[in-house]
């Protein structure tokens, strides 16, 4: 019997026209797309053409759309080409650092980065995980490189007030960064309308190759490059393009042109089937905002069970989902997102559909899930009592 992949947060299956694309590719693709010769010129054809379908997926100019190798590149060549920026028009603080604004639920590259590159002011959120437009704002300085906020959680789903943020930021002449890599190919994205400077998203997360991302940068922004060498992507990220990989990228961006509504529909369904059946189970708390959320993600609290426990009950049923904790061989870290909502940091389980996800998954989910919690349950109270 076929497994149930619930765990589309994490990375998307290939999506069958990508693979496709790539191994024509793969095939016919020979040259160096910076070369003037037929198999260069070909190469560089095929690119392009992926660039352009990128671009359309996210209401972008093909020209604003520099390939990276994921999304954690694209976030890294905004948090340090804009303390570059910076720190060139002498807008350090008085110990000569750059500063920049992050929400407490960005992604772990985001907030990593920002550390690394000076001064970071990190934005508190609700018990949704959404943060207030007026309270980033707040935490803008004179010397402010760059804002940082998240178009939709990877462990919640929460949507944040991005149009708003993004908006204050372009009349303060702060430049704005938006991580969509968990957005893309979700919600319907228009870049050139949005008015944001940088947005970075991530390949396998929207059902492209892994090792492909975007980072889109506003037309008219210039920033150094975090990679140095060739002139690749017109001087903005040097090495050799993966072509293929690319290719498969845009093929996917192609697909989702044209059915990411339909997708996002079927999604918020499945995902509904999921929080309306959860909902009746004792101790189990539904975490994110109930009305500003990206469609395809759950994530609930678990009381009395370790997360460990429950994905592997789930996994012996078929089932692949994923808990916001991260575990190791030896050791459980709370998540920073659920702990910066203030909700338990340690046991929650994120269950998320897809492209490829089934009525039959869903089903397969909610037969298994209270039967896995309560055997949990029963093993630990007869541990605790010493009849175990």
């Amino acid at each position: 019997m076929s497994r149930a992949y619930l765990d589309h947060a994490s990375t998307v299956p290939l999506r069958p026209v990508a693979r496709e694309a790539m191994v024509a590719a793969l095939t016919d693709l020979t040259g160096d797309p910076g070369r003037i010769h037929e198999e260069g010129l070909a190469s560089r054809v095929a690119l392009e053409q992926a660039r352009e379908q990128v671009a359309a997926l996210l209401g972008a100019r093909s020209r604003e759309v520099v390939f990276t190798s994921g999304a954690t590149e694209a976030i890294a060549a905004a948090v340090h080409g804009a303390a570059d920026r910076s720190r060139t028009r002498g807008l350090v603080d008085d110990e000569g650092r750059t500063h920049q604004v992050v929400t407490a639920v960005e992604h772990s590259a985001v907030r990593f980065d920002a550390e690394r590159s000076g001064a970071v002011t990190v934005v508190p959120v609700d018990g949704h995980g959404r943060v207030e437009a007026d309270a980033v704002l707040d935490a803008i300085r004179p010397e402010t490189a760059l804002v940082h906020v998240q178009w939709g959680n990877h462990e919640v789903g929460t949507v944040q007030p991005v149009a708003e943020v993004v908006s204050a930021c372009r009349e303060r002449g702060v430049l704005v960064h938006v991580d969509a890599a968990q957005a893309a190919g979700r919600v319907p994205i228009a870049f050139d309308e949005l008015g944001a400077d940088l947005l970075s998203i991530s390949g396998h997360k929207l059902g492209g190759p892994a090792g492909t991302g975007a980072l889109l940068v506003r037309r008219g922004l210039r920033l150094a490059p975090l990679l140095l060498g060739g002139d690749q992507e017109r001087a903005r990220r040097a090495g050799l393009e993966p072509v293929a990989a690319l290719v498969g990228l845009g093929a996917a961006a192609q697909e989702l042109t044209g059915t990411l509504l339909a997708e996002a529909e079927r999604s918020a369904e499945q995902a509904q089937r999921i929080r309306t059946a959860v909902a009746d189970l004792d101790g189990v708390t539904p975490f994110g905002d109930p009305h500003h959320r990206l469609p395809h993600l759950v994530c609930v609290g678990i009381d009395g069970v370790e997360p460990q426990g429950v994905l592997l009950g789930l996994d012996r049923a078929g089932i692949a989902a994923h808990s916001g904790s991260a575990c190791a061989t030896e050791s459980l870290e709370p998540s920073p997102v659920l702990a910066a909502m203030g909700v338990d940091a340690h046991r929650s389980l994120r269950m998320s559909v897809g492209w490829s996800t089934t009525d039959a998954d869903i089903d397969r989910l909610l037969a298994a899930l209270p039967v896995t919690i309560d055997h949990l349950r029963a093993l630990g109270a007869s541990l605790a009592d010493g009849s175990g």
